[in-house]
């Protein structure tokens, strides 16, 4: 079953964001982008940086490498933030983005499927018992240099990914609430992998001594 998650996962995931790839290079450089800016548009979103997260640690299941993508403080921060990926679409942006034809298929895969498929194999084979409270700043250090990303990028580029970052239409209060709010969110959801991790280990050794007539 670990097997079949990861290959549909890295499938997916791999569809989707050549796809979305294909449809959002032309589409920004319909708006006056250039190539080059147009690509670093794609790159730009938190969802694409995490789901290529996300194919990584499926590539490093399936065939070994890359090798760091197979560490267990990494499995966890990637099950943290694609959750957060799917949780913030669904509350922030899902409805005031009406996206249609191909575009709402990686929508689709990218929010939801993606995510769907990673936290079940997180939680039935990707943990380990290993994981503890340091390893939330590490996980935490992620959204905060996007977030750096995200502000240097903006005065070049005349713009934010996301509306709920865009100090110009918000104020520069709402945006720290919102950033604040998604650091919260980072940490709380990062407790609970680190419980959800001890306890299925747990569950796991008791299994084995049951199946072993211990």
């Amino acid at each position: 079953m670990a097997r079949i998650l990861n290959i549909a996962g890295l499938i997916v995931g791999l569809s989707a964001l050549v796809t979305q790839f294909g449809l959002t290079v032309p589409a920004s450089m319909a708006t006056g982008r250039s190539l080059a800016g147009s690509i670093v548009f794609y790159f730009s979103f938190f969802t694409i940086l995490t789901n290529i997260l996300v194919v990584l640690v499926h590539m490093a299941a399936l065939f070994g490498a890359p090798r760091p993508f197979a560490q267990s403080w990494i499995r966890g921060g990637v099950a943290v933030a694609i959750t957060v990926v799917a949780l913030i679409y669904w509350l922030l942006l899902s409805a005031i983005w009406q996206p249609q034809g191909l575009f709402l298929v990686c929508d689709i895969a990218l929010h939801y499927a993606a995510p769907a498929i990673y936290l079940a194999w997180w939680l039935s084979s990707g943990t380990d018992g290993s994981l503890n409270w340091r390893h939330i700043p590490l996980w935490l250090a992620y959204p905060l240099l996007y977030a750096a990303f995200v502000f240097l990028r903006a005065p070049i580029s005349g713009e934010v990914p996301y509306p709920f970052l865009d100090p110009e239409a918000n104020g520069w209060p709402s945006v720290i609430v919102t950033m604040t709010a998604v650091l919260l969110t980072f940490a709380f959801l990062g407790r609970l992998a680190i419980l959800a991790d001890r306890l299925i280990a747990e569950n796991k050794h008791s299994q084995s001594i049951r199946d072993n007539g211990g």
